[in-house]
This record gives structure tokens, sequence and C-alpha cells, in this order.
């Protein structure tokens, strides 16, 4: 690995575009280098889990209008749409967007934090999109994963979005760029002036996932790949992109980011390394926010251990900065305690979130997101016992840069009624590589079946499941292999008819 420093240059010091972020990461996109057998197996995993949520919210309102509007863009040998009949084919840029929604919308496949927040597994359906439309093979598939996951994850590693309040798809569509570009074999240069375009045109704020927050939250992903499929299609045709796009005068770290003064580390692998990020992400095993997760199975053991839920008189959660601010009582954000909110805030609430696992002992992607859930009066009454505080241990655990430390938890104090007083403490989620119940390939292959029964066939889950395991042996044209067909009766179609498509 290499460490690249990354400041802003004055546009008469004429910074070469070698010595610049977009170009660095351009070069490792589009070398060689040979591909990391685990990192194979994990790209296999991500396919299977970001299956299984994305036919699990197929029929959910933000999905079914994602996949309307792509159904609106047909063309003869393009790409596949999830629950559609393989033999249509659309538009790849709508297909990304039909496909990433369903991927996001129920905020349940993989993670990876750092100084910034990230859902790597988004790289996933632009970048197949695309190699379904160029008619490539799983190997070349697998390339392009690889090397989206690598830039993103070390995006994520170097430059924090969200304190400027920008949202983390900003790293996204350059990583999604710089995939399609492994992808495609396209050369240094043409990578270079798609991840500039890509970035120009993917940043946004954090407003989407703060106050009422809207299906916008599911869109925002699916939306930067569409674009960064369109910023590689234009620089194909040889157009350019604004530059130097990090460094510049007046570029995103300038003005959108720390400023003029501002220096920032992202570390790449050399030209020719193995690109191995891929393996310091994990998924999860709960729908809702990553940070939550570790706290979902501490509150779930302590269900079998409070008898009366009742007799608690407050919850304090001391936990990360990340936490407590975002998801916390941190953010100030009265939507957050509201029974009344949607199932997009309840999934970036702690203390909605902790309240029902501690009360019902489990968590479900449906069942625990119900108004009739979020409005027990019980869980009303629990949620407003609980209140988050920053712990600068577990904000320092957080942003270790070693995987092995890292850690996303906190520290609960449960106070009783009767003056007793419980304490325990979680470092990672149960299925965190360095949880309890590490995630295997078992695990990603239950949670597809769990997640599908009763929306697709049995037998065309045991298809796809097939042909993904043997993502390696699929030929060009094979990649149509990897959509997933619904039952007809199950799909749910226009939902309005006021549309523009």
């Amino acid at each position: 690995m290499r460490n690249i420093k990354v400041r802003v240059h004055k546009s008469s010091a004429k910074l070469k575009k070698e010595d610049q972020l977009a170009w660095k990461i351009a070069e490792i996109a589009s070398d060689k280098a040979p591909l990391n057998e685990d990192a194979i197996d994990m790209v296999i995993n991500r396919i299977i889990d970001n299956a299984s949520v994305a036919i699990a919210s197929l029929n959910r309102k933000p999905v079914i209008s994602a996949r309307e509007m792509a159904l609106a863009h047909p063309r003869e040998n393009g790409a596949t749409v999830f629950g559609i009949n393989s033999n249509q084919r659309f538009h790849c840029e709508w297909a990304a967007w039909a496909n990433g929604t369903a991927v996001r919308e129920l905020d349940f496949h993989d993670t990876f934090l750092a100084a910034d927040y990230s859902h790597p597994g988004d790289n996933i359906p632009p970048i197949l999109a695309a190699a379904q439309q160029k008619n490539l093979s799983g190997m070349d598939l697998i390339r392009g994963i690889i090397t989206g996951y690598e830039v993103q994850v070390n995006l994520v590693k170097g430059i924090c979005l969200h304190e400027h309040k920008i949202d983390h798809i900003a790293h996204l569509g350059p990583s999604v760029a710089a995939g399609i570009g492994s992808l495609l074999n396209l050369d240094t240069e043409t990578i270079y002036q798609s991840i500039q375009q890509a970035l120009h045109t993917t940043i946004s704020t954090r407003q989407s996932r703060k106050g009422e927050i809207s299906s916008w939250k599911a869109y925002a992903p699916a939306h930067a790949g569409k674009l960064a499929i369109e910023a590689v299609d234009r620089a194909m045709r040889g157009e350019g992109a604004p530059s130097p796009i990090y460094e510049g005068e007046d570029s995103v770290i300038a003005y959108v980011l720390s400023g003029s003064k501002a220096k920032y580390t992202v570390p790449l692998p050399k030209v020719n390394e193995e690109k191995k990020a891929i393996l310091e992400t994990y998924t999860k095993e709960h729908s809702a926010e990553y940070q939550s997760q570790a706290l979902i199975d501490l509150a779930r053991s302590l269900n079998k251990k409070i008898k009366n839920i009742s007799d608690i008189k407050k919850i304090e959660i001391h936990t990360s900065h990340h936490t407590h601010n975002v998801i916390g009582t941190g953010a100030n954000d009265p939507q957050k305690m509201n029974p009344k909110a949607n199932r997009e805030t309840l999934d970036h609430s702690i203390m909605y979130i902790f309240a029902v696992a501690l009360e019902d002992g489990k968590w479900h992607h449906i069942d625990s997101y119900t108004p009739k859930r979020a409005n027990t009066k019980s869980t009303v009454e629990l949620w407003k016992k609980i209140k988050t505080f920053e712990d600068k241990k577990w904000t320092k655990k957080y942003h270790d840069p070693n995987p092995n430390k890292k850690c996303f938890g906190g520290k609960v104090l449960i106070k009783m009624k009767n003056g007793s007083k419980i304490v325990e403490e979680i470092s990672v989620a149960d299925a965190h590589p360095n949880g309890k119940n590490p995630f295997k390939r078992k695990d990603y292959i239950k949670k597809f079946k769990t997640l599908t029964n009763g929306i697709i066939e049995s037998n065309e889950s045991e298809r796809f499941l097939n042909d993904v395991q043997n993502i390696r042996s699929l030929n060009k044209s094979e990649l149509n292999k990897l959509n997933i067909q619904l039952k007809e009766e199950v799909r749910q179609n226009t939902i309005s008819n006021k549309s523009i498509f």
C-alpha cells in the first residue's frame, strides 16, 4: 500500500495530472493486478447479499417507482432489472437506478466505516448493469466489483465527508466510475476523466438522512451509480471533466470539504498490487443503520436478563461520536423520537431500535418497523427513557486503523426503579468478522432464502444461488443469470399514473 497526500493547489501551480488523486485512482483501476481468491469469494457473498435485500424490497413504494421508471427505457441487449423476466432488457443506467434503489431501500446490505460512512455494495448494481450491457464475463464483473470496493473503502478511510454534512455517495460516484473502468479495460486517461465527472455530479448534502427522511435515502446511491455510468460514457466519447477535481483552487476540497489549508491522506494499493479492501467490509444481520448492529445484539441478550422491562427507569448508551450524533440523541432531531416517523427515520434512531430489540428480544426487517409496532404504548415509554452520550474511548475505537481493533459498539447503563444498575458493553456485532458468529457463505445463503421466501419460486432460488457461486465460469452474455425473476402474481406494478416517463 502507499499513502497519497492530497491538498489544494493554486491554479498557477499547474498540478500535473499524474500527481492528482483521481489519476492515482485511475492507475489502479486500469492496472492488471492479479485477483485475490478470498476477495473473489467475498464478491460472490456480496452479490448474494445484494440480491437478498433487493428482492425483499421489490414491492416497497420507492422501489416500485424506480422500477417503473426503468421499464420506460427498454433497450435491446441492455441490462436486466430485478423481478423482471431476463429476456427484457433496459438501458444500463436505468437498470442501475432500479436495482440500486432496491438494494438500498431496506438499509440491509454491507457497510464500511472509518473516517466516513459507506455501503460498498452500492457499487454492484451499476457495475453489473454495465457488464450486462457490454456482454462481459463473470471474471470481468469480478474485477470491476473488486476495484469499486477498493476505491470506495480507501476514500472512506482518507476523506471525511460527513463532518461537512456531505452525503457519502460523493465517494460512491468515483468508485463506480473506477470499477466500470476496470470492467471495460479502459485506459488510465479515460478512467481519470470519468472519476472526476462522477465526483463533480454526485455531491449532495446529508439532509437526506435527517429530519423527515424521504425515499431519497434509497435513491441517493442508485442515482450516484446512474450518474457514474453516464460519466464513463461521456469520457469514453472523449469528453473531459472539471480538473483537478480534488486539489483545484475552487475544488471539492477547497470549497465543499475542509478548505484550502486541508491535508488528506488516502491509502491506495500500489499499481499491480492485489486489491483486498473488500475483505475489510462487513454485512448486516439486522435491517438497520450499521452502528446499531452490535447494540441490537446487546439488547437481545439483555432481554433474557430483565424480567420486567417496565421496571426500567432510564437507559444510557455510551458510544462513539458517530453513533451519538448520527442516530442518537446527539443528532438533536425530534423525528428520531417520534412514533409517527417513517421507516427511513426509525432505522436511523438507536433509541427506537434499542427499545424494540430490548422488548422483543429479536429484530425483524418488516415487523420491527410497522406503524403499530412503533406506536405500542410500552415501546414509546421505553423509547423516551433512552439517551445517548459520546464516550471518547468508543470514538477512538471507531477510528482505529487496525480492522481487528476497530469497534462499533458501546456501553449500556440501565438504571432500574429499585435503584439497581445493569452495565454491559459490546464491541462488534455478532455477524462482524470479529464477532461471536461471523457471517460465512452459509449465512449469506440463509439470509437470501429467508428474505426471498414466498417471493420467488424455490427452483429460481436454487438456480440463482448455483449460478452466482459459479460466477467464475459465466461466459460473455451470461451475466443475465445473475438476475432474479419473481412470481408474476407477487410483483406489484404502477402505483401512480402521474409521471413523465
